[in-house]
């Protein structure tokens, strides 16, 4: 399809926040692929990201924990049980966006109506750090937190409700960011580690 198939056409999140009791660590991607990406109804649904298998790397030494026996999809109820247990929260830093082109680039999507991530917040008590996935993420993230855009792998300190919060930007899971899985696996070690969750 031609660019301007895309231009103007506004898609509202298709996810409720996923915020367990007791979440210490927000991750906020920018906004999901199209539907014909995804494996599963969750976040980072498409098979060619890989946000699961540096999770099953980096907590069982296994790239291959969270997907299903057939390889063809991501098991969605591992996941929300995993997630769950380490008190891992999920959103995107955007609710609304316009998809320019048919792709999943980040490059490519104009951010409608920025998340409220402060009325996130308000709802996770104990979070004590926010985590973007990816550069466009980490831009938005900042701009609504009110902070700087930290580096790749590193973090920037912000207040927030009587709390000192730290918003760290990880490596895009994304195969179009240029950096082995293991390399992006070790910056998301030094945050989980930094938060107890490792």
């Amino acid at each position: 399809m031609e660019k301007s198939d895309f231009t103007g056409r506004t898609e509202s999140h298709p996810l409720d926040p996923f915020l367990p009791d007791g979440a210490v660590l927000l991750m906020l991607g920018s906004f999901p692929p199209q539907r014909r990406r995804w494996s599963m109804e969750f976040y980072y649904p498409n098979l060619q990201n890989d946000m699961w298998r540096i999770f099953g790397y980096l907590f069982f030494g296994d790239r291959a924990h969270f997907l299903t026996a057939d390889g063809k999809a991501f098991d969605r109820e591992r996941i929300v049980e995993f997630l769950t247990g380490k008190g891992i929260a999920l959103y995107d830093t955007a609710t609304a966006v316009n998809r320019l082109r048919d792709n999943a680039s980040d490059q490519f999507l104009e951010i409608v109506e920025p998340t409220d991530l402060g009325a996130l917040l308000r709802r996770l008590p104990a979070c004590r750090a926010v985590a973007a996935t990816g550069g466009k993420a980490a831009e938005t993230a900042a701009c609504g937190l009110g902070c700087d855009v930290p580096v790749v792998g590193g973090f920037v300190p912000f207040p927030f409700g009587g709390r000192d919060l730290r918003l760290w930007r990880m490596p895009s899971s994304s195969r179009a960011y240029p950096m082995a899985l293991e390399r992006k696996a070790e910056a998301y070690a030094a945050m989980f580690a930094s938060l107890g969750l490792m």
